[in-house]
C-alpha cells in the first residue's frame, strides 16, 4: 500500500522502516493525513507476519515539530457546530473522541506485538516526540542542535498523546515535572542522562542502530506493561512522593497563579495517572486534554503564540510586490549598550556588522559586549570557542563614518535625542550608498518627524529593539508618513534573518508597546500615591500574569529614562499630557534621593552587590506614599483587574489611532514585548474573550471609581453596542510567505 506523508520498505531481515517525509513541507508535522497513515500502518504491520520489527524515522533534517495547531482549531470549530446541533453531551463526546485518536493510534504501537525503535535524526517535539517514547526503543543521531522535547505548555496544552504518563515513568518524577511543566526542550546528551532515549549513534549508522536493536533481540514489550514495573520515583504516596506532590503544587502556585489551565491539568494527569495502570491512566489523559482543549485560554494561547507569531514569521506584513532582500552587511551607528546588542544578534545571524560610535574607544566598548556575551555562552555550553572567534570576525568598531559606504542597512542607535539623532544622520548621510535602507532604534520619537531630517524619507524606516536585544523576541517595524514598501519590506526581511519576530505599526509618539506598557508602570504608581503597599502592587501585577511587577520593571527600565521621557512628552504635548504627582513623586526618587533604579543599584527595590541575596523594596519608599491603605481593605480582584484593563484599553486606542491595523500584532506584540498575560491571548484577545460589552462595562466601572484612563474609546463603545470583537472587525488577511 502507498501512502502520501510516509514510505514503508521492507528488508530482507523482516524489518519494516517506515520514514515520514511530508510533501512540499521543510519539517514533518502531525496532521490528520500523517495520524490515519500512521494508523494504517500499524495495522498493516501488526498484521503482516512477514514484519518482524517496524524502524520509523524522518526523510527530513528534522524528525517532527510537532502538531499542526491549526488542526486543533478545526477541531474546535466542529465542537461548537455540534454543540448547536445536538448539544453539549454529543460535543463532548465528539471533542473526547478526536483528542483521543493519536493516543489511541501510538498505544496500538506499544501493544502491537511487533518492536519498534524510533531512529530520531534531528528535532522531535510535542507528537513527535510522543510517537518516539511509544517506541519500544529510540536511538538519536549525534547532532549538537538537536532538541527533543514537550514544548505545548507554551501554548496553553499539554501533552495529550501519553506524553504525561511516559515520562513520568521514564524519569524520576521531578525531573518529568520540569520537562513537562515548563516545556523547555533538551539536548540528545539530557536526553539520554534522563533515560528519554536509549542510545545516540554517528548519524550515518542511525538506521543501523535501530535494525541492529530489533534483529538482537530487542523487546517489544513497554516497561511499564511488564509484570512488577515500578514508577522511578515510588509510589504517589511513598515518602519520595510525598515529598514531590505537595511541593510541586507549591511551586506551580507560584509560577503560575494558577492562570493556567494545561498547567494545573499536568500536575493532576501525572498525580492521578500514576496511581493507574497505562490504559486507564491514557483515558485521564484524554479527559484532561479535552477539557483543557476548550478553554479560552488555549485557544487564545494557540491563536496568539502560534498561529499568528508563525504568520508573522512568515511575513504576513510584508508587501507582496517587493522582491526578497537579503541584508549581508549592516552598519549600527552607536555602540553603546543598545547598539552593541544589536551589532551583536546580527553577528551571530551571520551579517557582517560596522560598529560606529564617537572615537575608537568607544567602538571597541561595543565590540567588548559582544565578546563577553558570546563567552557567556560558551561557558553555559550553549556556543562553541569557534563560535566566537567568528562571531567577533564579522564586528569591526570605527570610528568613521566613511565605513558605511558599502552596507545594505544602517541601524542609529544613538541617545534618544532629536538633537543627537539629527546631527547622526546629516553625519551619515554623505557617505551612503543610493540605495541603502535607513532604520532609527527609537523607543517613542515619532518616526515622521525623525525623518524630516533625512534626505529620502521613503527609505527611513524605524527598528524599535526591546531591551535586553539578545533575548528579547520582538522587533518593531514603525512606518513613518512617507515610509516605503522597499524599506519596509527591508526591515522585516532583516528582522526574519535575525530570529526576531517583527509587528508593523504605524506611527505616534510611543507607538504600540511603549504606549501600553507605560500604562502599567503608570497605574502601578498611581496604586502607590494611593496608598497601596509597594509589595501588593508587585504581587497582584504578578497574580494578574505580568512577568514582573510594575515597580521592578521602573527600575529596569531607569527612574531617570522615566522622568526624562516624561519631561519630553510635558515640553512636546504640554502640562496636561502627563501625571503631575507621578512627575513629582520620580522628581523625588531621580533628583532629590538619587535613585536612578537598577543601573546605579539603588530605584523602587535595594539591590544587593552582585551574587549577594535578592534585591528587596527600599523601606524609604512609605514615607513617600501620601497615606497608606489597609491591605485588608483593598480589592485583589480589582488590582489584578486593573493592570490588565488599563493596557488593553490602550491597545484599543491604538487601534482607533490606526497605530495598529492587524489585531495579530497587537496581541503578539504585547505578549512578547512587554509580556502581557500569555494566558489571555494578548491584549486585544483579552477584550475579545472577554466580551466587548462585558469589558466595556468594566472599563465604565474603573473610570467612575478612577478616572479617565479608563475610558474606553469610541471604536470600543460602538463594538460593543454592535456585539463585535477585533478579529472580526479588523479579521487578518492571511498572506502566505
Amino acid at each position: 500500500m502507498s501512502y502520501k506523508n510516509f514510505r514503508v520498505e521492507t528488508d530482507s531481515d523482516g524489518i519494516a522502516l517506515v520514514t515520514w517525509d511530508i510533501p512540499g513541507r521543510s519539517m514533518n508535522v502531525l496532521d490528520e493525513t500523517s495520524t490515519n497513515e500512521l494508523e494504517a500502518i500499524v495495522k498493516a504491520t501488526t498484521a503482516d507476519a512477514a514484519v518482524k520489527g517496524v524502524v520509523i524515522t524522518s526523510a527530513k533534517e528534522a524528525f517532527c515539530a510537532g502538531a499542526d495547531l491549526s488542526m486543533l482549531e478545526g477541531m474546535n470549530q466542529a465542537y461548537a457546530k455540534v454543540f448547536k446541533e445536538q448539544g453539549e453531551t454529543a460535543a463532548n463526546q465528539m471533542l473526547f473522541d478526536q483528542s483521543r485518536r493519536f493516543s489511541l493510534v501510538l498505544r496500538s504501537i506499544e501493544t502491537s506485538g511487533k518492536p519498534w525503535a524510533a531512529a530520531i535524526n534531528g528535532l522531535a517535539l510535542g507528537g513527535g516526540f510522543e510517537i518516539t517514547l511509544c517506541c519500544h526503543y529510540r536511538v538519536a543521531a549525534e547532532n549538537p542542535k538537536t532538541r527533543l522535547g514537550l514544548p505545548e505548555v507554551k501554548v496553553g496544552l499539554f501533552p495529550g498523546a501519553g506524553g504525561t504518563q511516559r515520562v513520568p515513568r521514564l524519569v524520576p518524577p521531578q525531573d518529568a515535572m520540569t520537562i513537562l511543566l515548563k516545556g523547555d526542550p533538551v539536548t540528545v546528551e539530557k536526553a539520554k542522562a534522563l533515560n528519554l532515549i536509549h542510545a545516540i549513534v554517528p548519524a550515518a549508522d542511525l538506521i543501523k542502530a535501530a535494525k541492529d536493536w530489533i534483529k538482537g533481540g530487542g523487546k517489544a514489550v513497554a516497561p511499564w506493561d511488564e509484570k512488577g514495573f515500578k514508577l522511578p520515583g515510588g509510589p504517589v504516596f511513598s515518602k519520595a512522593g510525598m515529598m514531590m506532590f505537595p511541593a510541586g503544587n507549591a511551586i506551580y502556585r507560584r509560577e503560575t497563579y494558577d492562570n493556567y489551565p494545561a498547567a494545573r491539568a499536568i500536575m493532576s494527569c501525572v498525580y492521578e495517572g500514576l496511581q493507574l495502570p497505562i490504559d486507564a491512566a491514557l483515558r485521564v489523559e484524554s479527559r484532561y486534554f479535552t477539557s483543557v482543549l476548550r478553554s479560552k485560554e488555549a485557544a487564545a494561547m494557540i491563536r496568539s503564540l502560534f498561529l499568528s507569531m508563525q504568520e508573522l514569521n512568515k511575513g504576513a506584513r510584508r508587501p507582496k510586490d517587493v522582491p526578497a532582500t537579503k541584508v549581508k552587511k549592516i552598519a549600527v551607528i552607536g555602540a553603546g549598550f543598545m547598539g552593541a546588542s544589536v551589532g551583536y544578534v546580527s553577528a551571530r545571524a551571520g551579517l557582517d556588522v560596522v560598529l560606529i560610535d564617537r572615537d575608537q574607544e568607544s567602538a571597541d566598548k561595543g565590540k567588548a559586549h559582544a565578546q563577553k556575551v558570546i563567552e557567556e555562552q560558551i561557558k553555559k555550553g550553549r556556543a562553541k570557542p569557534g563560535d566566537a572567534e567568528a562571531l567577533l570576525a564579522r564586528i569591526t568598531p570605527t570610528a568613521d563614518y566613511a565605513a558605511l559606504g558599502d552596507v545594505d542597512l544602517v541601524i542609529e542607535a544613538v541617545f534618544e535625542d532629536r538633537k543627537v539623532k539629527a546631527e547622526t544622520f546629516a553625519k551619515a548621510q554623505q557617505y551612503l550608498k543610493p540605495d541603502v535602507i535607513f532604520a532609527s532604534n527609537t523607543s517613542t520619537l515619532p518616526i515622521t518627524s525623525l525623518a524630516e531630517s533625512f534626505k529620502d524619507q521613503g527609505k527611513f524606516v524605524g527598528i524599535h529593539f526591546f531591551s535586553p536585544v539578545e533575548k528579547m523576541m520582538l522587533v518593531e517595524i514603525i512606518l513613518g508618513k512617507n515610509t516605503g514598501d522597499v524599506a519596509l519590506a527591508t526591515a522585516l526581511d532583516y528582522v526574519r534573518q535575525i530570529g526576531k519576530t517583527p509587528i508593523v505599526v504605524n506611527d505616534s509618539r510611543g507607538f504600540f508597546a511603549n504606549r501600553c506598557v507605560g500604562r502599567y508602570v503608570a497605574e502601578g504608581n498611581e496604586m502607590f500615591l494611593e496608598g497601596v503597599p509597594p509589595a501588593m502592587i508587585e504581587n497582584c501585577a504578578k497574580m494578574a500574569g505580568m512577568p514582573v511587577g510594575p515597580l521592578s520593571l521602573s527600575d529596569e527600565v531607569a527612574l531617570d529614562l522615566g522622568l526624562k521621557i516624561m519631561k519630553a512628552t510635558e515640553a512636546d504635548l504640554g502640562p496636561n499630557a502627563i501625571n503631575p504627582e507621578q512627575k513629582k513623586l520620580m522628581v523625588e526618587l531621580v533628583e532629590k534621593q538619587g535613585r536612578l533604579g537598577r543601573k546605579n543599584s539603588k530605584g523602587f527595590y535595594d539591590y544587593p552587590e552582585k551574587g549577594k541575596g535578592q534585591k528587596s523594596l527600599w523601606p524609604g519608599l512609605s514615607a513617600l506614599q501620601p497615606k497608606q491603605l489597609d491591605p485588608d481593605t483593598l480589592d485583589i480582584e480589582e488590582l489584578k483587574q486593573r493592570f490588565l484593563v488599563v493596557q488593553a484599553v490602550e491597545a484599543a486606542r491604538t487601534v482607533e489611532d490606526h497605530v495598529i491595523t492587524d489585531p495579530r500584532e497587537a496581541d503578539v506584540g504585547s505578549i512578547l514585548g512587554f509580556g502581557f498575560a500569555p494566558f489571555t491571548g494578548g491584549t486585544l484577545s483579552y477584550i475579545d474573550f472577554m466580551g466587548t460589552k462585558k469589558f466595556v462595562e468594566l472599563c465604565h466601572k474603573l473610570e467612575a471609581k478612577y478616572g479617565s484612563r479608563f475610558t474606553p474609546p469610541k471604536l470600543l463603545e460602538e463594538m460593543a453596542a454592535k456585539g463585535e470583537t477585533f478579529y472580526g472587525r479588523f479579521a487578518p488577511k492571511k498572506v502566505a510567505a
